[in-house]
């Protein structure tokens, strides 16, 4: 079912892939008839894009509006990748400056946000909200978003998990439960109750080699498939039970996550359901389930 989402509401837009294979960005950020340059048309304050060569990512930020910058454009044109993030953002918590934009990254980890954290403009909030975050990574919220906050709470729980967060060896066996355990303790500090802006804490979350998108409150979307590739004579990875249809064993090609579609094209989109975290791990192996109970 589709959650309620008025037509004037200030949103950001967020839009991720992993493949198999390198690919390009061009087409989803500039030239798909619902790219992210023309969704930028109302999404006014900033950009940033994350791509991952080798174990980390690289991360180009700028508050300018993504349609007109032609620094959006170039690169677009010349990075492909095997995991990608990007997000145009309306801003709603923190002015439009280059620290605000996301995707925010802290060594091998990317997350970007669409919503906000109910009330965080109140200082009572936000002390509670930031008193979430491990001290050991509060000197590196560098900015003044809840997004950013809202991504060194994830950190603060998965460091609890694992020995190391940069470790390859982290599974979503990991990080699944640092999610839950993240908006679970967002929500308990930031409650809904009385707030004109309730919570809306959808996120795409990546370390370059697990991928997680999590819908609450935000519209989400997903593709692992195409009706037709149009790479099918040329791609050496190429299978048509992966790449043109769903496969038996949950072993996909690529995901792709987005607040919208961006094209009318091959890519089939599925909507993901509120409250449910699609998530692809290391292997290729794809699945959706319910985050909070």
């Amino acid at each position: 079912m589709r959650a309620a989402c008025p037509n004037n509401a200030r949103m950001c837009r967020l839009y991720g892939f992993r493949s198999a294979v390198d690919s390009s960005i061009h087409q989803s950020l500039v030239a798909a008839d619902n790219a992210l340059a023309r969704q930028s048309e109302r999404h006014r304050d900033g950009w940033g894009l994350g791509f991952y060569v080798g174990p980390y990512p690289h991360v180009i930020r700028n508050d300018e509006q993504a349609l007109g910058d032609v620094l959006f454009r170039e690169v677009s044109g010349v990075v492909a990748t095997r995991t990608f993030v990007a997000h145009i953002r309306q801003a709603t918590v923190g002015a439009p400056r280059v620290l605000n934009c996301h995707p925010f990254q802290h060594g091998r980890w990317l997350l970007a946000h669409n919503g906000e954290i109910a009330g965080f403009a109140r200082s009572e909030v936000q002390r509670r909200v930031r008193d979430c975050v491990d001290d050991r990574f509060r000197r590196y919220v560098l900015g003044d978003t809840d997004s950013e906050v809202l991504f060194y709470v994830f950190l603060s729980q998965l460091a609890r998990r694992v020995d190391n967060l940069h470790d390859e060896g982290v599974r979503m066996a990991h990080v699944l439960p640092a999610l839950r355990a993240t908006i679970a303790q967002v929500l308990a500090v930031a409650p809904d109750v009385g707030e004109a802006r309730p919570n809306r804490l959808t996120v795409l979350l990546t370390n370059g080699n697990l991928m997680l998108g999590f819908r609450q409150g935000r519209e989400l979307y997903y593709s692992t498939y195409k009706t037709r590739c149009p790479e099918r004579e040329t791609c050496y990875a190429f299978e048509q039970g992966r790449c043109e249809g769903q496969a038996a064993d949950g072993i996909v090609k690529h995901l792709v996550v987005a607040s919208e579609p961006v094209a009318s094209g091959p890519n089939v989109w599925r909507e993901l359901e509120e409250g449910a975290c699609i998530c692809l791990d290391h292997g290729m192996n794809l699945h959706c389930e319910p985050l909070l109970s």
